[in-house]
C-alpha cells in the first residue's frame, strides 16, 4: 500500500511540474506588422527609397522575403522576376502604376501594403514633380534588380 501511495504522489508531482513548465514556456505568436510613419528619404535615390519603403516586405534582394513578409496575408512578389514574367521586357509603366495606386493589385492598398503615391505626395507636400521623381527613380532602381 505504501508503494502505491509513493507512486501516486510521484506521478502527481511530475504532472504538476510538467504543467508548471508548460505555463512558463514561451508562446508562439504570429508576427505582426508595425505601422510607422513614412520617412522622408531623398527622392533622387531609387536604391535608398527601395531600402526604406520596399525592402521590409520584398527583401533587400527583392525576392519577396523581407523581414515583414511572414506577417503579411499575401506573400510579396519576387520583384526580380517582373521582366521575366512579362516576356523579357521590364514593365516600367505597370510598376509605376502599382506604386502610385493606379493598378489593380490586390496586395497593394491593403493595411499590410500601402499605395505609395499618396504617401509620396504627403512627404513631398503635394509637389507633383517630386512625387513623379520618386516614382521614376524607384521604378528605375527596381529595373536594375531584374534577373538576368
Amino acid at each position: 500500500m505504501r508503494v502505491m501511495k509513493f507512486i501516486s504522489l510521484a506521478a502527481i508531482v511530475m504532472l504538476a511540474s510538467a504543467f508548471a513548465l508548460a505555463q512558463n514556456a514561451p508562446t508562439k505568436t504570429s508576427p505582426t506588422i508595425q505601422h510607422v510613419p513614412i520617412a522622408d528619404v531623398p527622392s533622387n535615390s531609387g536604391k535608398a527609397m527601395y531600402n526604406s519603403y520596399c525592402a521590409v516586405c520584398h527583401g533587400t534582394e527583392a525576392k519577396g522575403n523581407g523581414p515583414a513578409a511572414s506577417a503579411l496575408k499575401t506573400q510579396p512578389n519576387d520583384l526580380t522576376l517582373l521582366a521575366q514574367k512579362n516576356g523579357g521586357k521590364y514593365p516600367s509603366a505597370h510598376v509605376a502604376a502599382v506604386i502610385q495606386g493606379r493598378a489593380n493589385l490586390p496586395s497593394h492598398g491593403t493595411e499590410d501594403m500601402p499605395i505609395w503615391g499618396p504617401l509620396f505626395s504627403s512627404i513631398s507636400q503635394g509637389h507633383e514633380a517630386q512625387v513623379q521623381q520618386r516614382t521614376t527613380n524607384l521604378v528605375t532602381y527596381i529595373e536594375t534588380l531584374q534577373a538576368k
